[in-house]
């Protein structure tokens, strides 16, 4: 016991059970850290514990101005060119990812332009973009 608080003291008072068993077996003692442990709490000595071990959180808060919902989950449109829809798909083809990317119209139902790519990037979209921008260069009021 007065070894684990001279190794505790020494470190001051960073080390828990595990570091403590370590330096003990360093020293040439050998106990189990279950033993350290029990000992350690009969003499209320505990470690600092790091924060760095926390679940994993991918939501960062609101990034920037929410733009108004204008489509209202309302998919269909009175006439061509109004809405525009897109999004990216993966498919395997031979044990290999490829990622389509097309824009469909709302109320035709067609495909306006796509690309397909062996990443999902932004040159992909960009393409894609630039492809329906070349077909119909005048969209005045298109919801995309």
């Amino acid at each position: 016991m007065a070894e684990i608080k001279a190794i505790y003291e020494e470190h001051r008072h960073r080390y828990g059970y595990q570091r403590i068993t370590l330096e003990l077996r360093r020293r040439g003692l050998l106990v189990n850290h279950k033993k350290v442990q029990r000992l350690m709490n009969k003499l209320k000595l505990f470690g600092i514990v790091s924060k760095r071990w926390r679940k994993y959180n991918s939501y960062r808060g609101t990034q920037g101005p929410i733009k108004i919902d204008l489509i209202k989950r309302n998919f269909s449109a009175v006439y061509p060119e109004h809405k525009w829809y897109s999004d990216v798909t993966e498919f395997k083809f031979n044990g290999q990812k490829t990622y389509l990317s097309p824009i469909v119209d709302g109320c035709t139902q067609e495909v306006i332009a796509y690309s397909i790519s062996r990443s999902p990037n932004l040159k992909q979209i960009m393409d894609m973009l630039k492809q329906a921008w070349r077909k119909h260069p005048a969209l005045n009021g298109l919801i995309f």
